[in-house]
């Protein structure tokens, strides 16, 4: 099996496309063409973790966080990043990240985050923006069950839970082609008028030209007409964070505890107790500060997430419990999460949970 047969799993699992702008996701290091021996799923590609995959027959590594980040000049081994990409590059070992590609999948980092601590009720906290387009194309009806379906079947019409949705609208067409032109229906030099179907479908952009690929091979005509238009609706199902609750509500202190035993965190930072109950959590894997504020409009009783600053925790303005219980705590079942979807997807193949653990924090 070659390396980019994974990465097609890994990709249906997060979309490259649902990664923020900021992040560098996806291969990072290696040869796609390559047979592969192994994979490695890590939280971190370090250079023990390069290491591990060399003792365990793995030639590719994968990673949530991308050892990758920024971009490099030089590659001469003088910090932590150079040295695990030198040593992948010497050992033919290829990395690949999926970082906030996973974390803005509805089935993700934070669903991973709500399941560990037995929220339900789900939904994301922060919809993605400007990621849905809208295609309207025409057709004659004879040909229209056939366009709808390679456009569903490319991935068109699907909203939320449902799939194969569209709308269309009976109306009728006219048109005359010039001495150039080769009608399907009428002839050229003529007006022509008859009766035609509007179809109109939704679709993540990045989407947009396996459809178009769909429509242009199945529609009749010699000149599609079609229009694409960007939405201004948010993607429900995609984005940072989640939202969901407890069947039973509980103290402050008590919800905590069981947070931190949940997630094994060794030490959590709070804001001052309200003495309210927790039934409602909102939770953001990773650096999640920015999304205080839409914790608080959720209506949520505490927010959890990490890399909180010391001014940030004034944010909750009395209004939530705000707690920070360490980056790689919040993120802690994420790889555990990318193992057994690939060892369903790939069966009979070495995809191996990494024993290493690459959470720099330590606690007294």
């Amino acid at each position: 099996m070659k390396i980019k047969n994974i990465i097609s799993a890994l990709e249906e699992m997060a979309p490259l496309a649902y990664a923020e702008d900021f992040d560098n996701v996806g291969l990072l290091v290696g040869d796609s063409e390559t047979e592969s021996t192994g994979v490695l799923v890590c939280h971190d590609a370090l250079e023990s973790v390069i290491d591990e995959a060399v003792a365990k027959n793995c030639n590719l590594v994968v990673c949530f966080h991308p050892i990758l980040f920024s971009g490099i000049k030089k590659i001469t081994g003088k910090n932590y990043v150079e040295r695990a990409i030198l040593k992948a590059i010497k050992n033919d070992i290829a990395i690949y990240a999926v970082h906030t590609a996973l974390d803005n999948h509805s089935q993700g980092v934070n669903k991973i985050f709500c399941d560990a601590l037995g929220l339900t009720n789900t939904k994301v906290l922060i919809p993605k923006q400007n990621f849905i387009q809208k295609l309207v194309t025409f057709t004659v009806p004879d040909n229209a069950d056939k366009v709808r379906n390679a456009m569903f079947e490319a991935g068109a019409g699907t909203i939320g839970n449902y799939d194969n949705c569209s709308f269309n609208t009976q109306g009728f067409f006219t048109f005359q082609g010039n001495e150039d032109s080769n009608p399907v229906i009428g002839e050229k030099g003529k007006l022509h008028t008859g009766e035609e179907l509007k179809i109109e479908v939704v679709f993540e952009k990045h989407l947009q030209s396996r459809i178009l690929k769909a429509l242009f091979a199945n529609h009749i005509y010699e000149e599609v007409a079609y229009e694409i238009y960007d939405l201004k609706n948010s993607h429900q199902t995609i984005g940072l964070g989640m939202i969901g609750e407890f069947e039973n509500e509980m103290d402050e202190k008590d919800f905590l505890v069981s947070v931190k035993e949940k997630m094994i965190a060794d030490g959590i930072r709070h804001s001052a107790f309200l003495g309210k109950k927790i039934k409602k959590v909102a939770v953001l894997g990773g650096s999640g500060s920015f999304a205080i504020k839409n914790a608080i409009q959720a209506g949520a009783d505490a927010f959890l997430t990490a890399d909180l600053k010391y001014h940030q925790f004034y944010e909750a303005e009395n209004k939530l419990l705000l707690a920070d219980i360490g980056h790689f705590e919040s993120e802690r079942y994420t790889k555990n999460y990318i193992v057994d979807y690939l060892r369903k997807k790939i069966l009979n193949f070495a995809i191996i949970l990494s024993e290493e653990n690459t959470n720099p924090v330590k606690y007294l």
